[in-house]
Formats: structure tokens, sequence, C-alpha cells
């Protein structure tokens, strides 16, 4: 049957680029993707949240105007990513999964310090602060490579000699737009790993309240922004009413 080397051929690992091109693709810019899907299709949230690899619940709060940070829409169907036959499929069955079209270039960056916006930069020792608060077990090595700063900042954050220490108040640097929750989850999974830590079914657990406990708190606000325009139109409405029975009062006398 052609011998041990077709058994050994048959069972031979897969190349690098066949694993590659098995992961998953998102578009370029999956927050501005999503909010474009969202004003401009009638696409479900899971699906959106499954073609651009976000969580549910971000796509409902862009849906919802909730989300902390506002995008400006990416046309996918520009760029090329989708086709508008694409969405109308997608549209027609809400089981439908949409399919990348064509898959967005790599950016390959080279070795160095991250590049982070002039814009952005006075919220790096923010992004650091948390980190180090709630990630202590992320080295210093890696807190740089993620946030793209050096030992001696990080260093004097800890310590507290840093010069505006302070001005400076721990904030996720997720919502800074430092580094991306992927980029953050990866780490701390591969830090996790490293040192042996398993994750139990608590875990899930806690992460199903902490959705619904979201969801609620969405839901919450959405109820109390309509009791507020309800009261606000019956105070426009009265006080219309009262307006109209002083001008008729002075037209009789």
């Amino acid at each position: 049957m052609g011998g041990p080397y077709c058994f050994r051929a048959f069972f031979a690992p897969l190349s690098k680029e066949v694993l590659v091109s098995q992961q998953p693709t998102y578009p370029l810019m999956p927050h501005a993707t999503a909010s474009w899907l969202v004003d401009n299709t009638a696409l479900t949230f899971e699906q959106i949240a499954e073609f651009c690899g976000l969580h549910i619940l971000e796509v409902q709060a862009m849906a919802d105007d909730l989300a902390g940070a506002k995008y400006t829409g990416r046309d996918p169907v520009h760029s090329g990513e989708l086709s508008q036959a694409e969405i109308e499929r997608g549209q027609d069955n809400s089981e439908y999964r949409l399919k990348m079209q064509r898959a967005p270039l790599a950016i390959s960056r080279t070795k160095g310090p991250r590049y982070t916006p002039v814009s952005k930069r006075q919220d790096k020792p923010d992004g650091i602060a948390w980190i180090l608060r709630h990630h202590p077990e992320i080295s210093d090595a890696q807190v740089g490579k993620l946030i793209g700063t050096t030992r001696n900042t990080i260093a004097a954050i800890r310590d507290r000699s840093h010069w505006n220490i302070g001005n400076i108040n721990p904030k996720d640097p997720v919502t800074l737009g430092l580094c991306s929750q992927r980029e953050l989850d990866a780490l701390v999974a591969k830090v996790a790993k490293k040192a042996g830590i398993e994750e139990d079914d608590t875990s899930d657990n806690r992460l199903g309240s902490d959705r619904d406990a979201l969801i609620e708190e969405l839901r919450a606000e959405r109820q109390a922004h309509t009791r507020i325009a309800a009261e606000a139109a019956q105070e426009a409405e009265a006080a219309a009413w009262l307006a109209q029975r002083r001008a008729e009062g002075r037209s009789d006398s």
C-alpha cells in the first residue's frame, strides 16, 4: 500500500499556511464595520457580532448609542470585505453566517516600541496603573510591549515616584484605546497558562451573571430615557395649555 512513507505522509502535520487559513478572518476595522452594518442593514446583532469578531453586547450598545466611543462607519462593501448579495442573503435568513469576500491585507509591524497616537500618549500612565492594579501577574516587559512604554515609567508608577503621580487615575487601557480587548485577554490568558492557573466553572457563571447584569443595566437606562422624554413631553404640553389659557384670558378681558 505504499510502505511506511505513505502512512507518514497521511499523518503529516499541517503547514503553517494551512493553519493560518483555517483561522477566522475579521474585518480590518471591526468596530467601524459593525457600526456601518447596524446603521445600514437589517442584519441581526448575532450576525454582525460574529462577522466582526465582537461581543453581541458591544453591537447592541452601538445600536442603542450607549457605546463609550462613537465610531465612524466603514462600508465593508466598498472595501471588498462583503458583497451586497452576501448582505441580502444574511437579511433573508437570520441563521445565515456572513462570509468574508476578501480578507483584509495583513499589516506587518516592525520590531520596536508600540506606536501610540500623540492624542493618547497622555493616557498611558492611567492605563499602566490599571494593569498594575488589576493584573499584577503581568511582567513589566509585557506591559511595556502592550502599552508601548518603558520599564522606567512602569517602575515609577508602581513605586509612586512618577512626576505626575497625583493626577494618575487607573483606567482600562482598552477604553482608552491603548490596546484592543483581544490583545489584553490574550496576554492575561498567556500569563495565567504559564503560571499554571486553571479556569473553573465559576468563571463561566460569573461571566453569565455579568452579562445579565449589563443587559439589565442597558434596559434600565433605556427605560429611564423613555420616562424622562415622556415627562418632558407632558411638561411641554402642560406649559402650552397654560399659555393658551392665559392668552384666552387676556383676549376676554
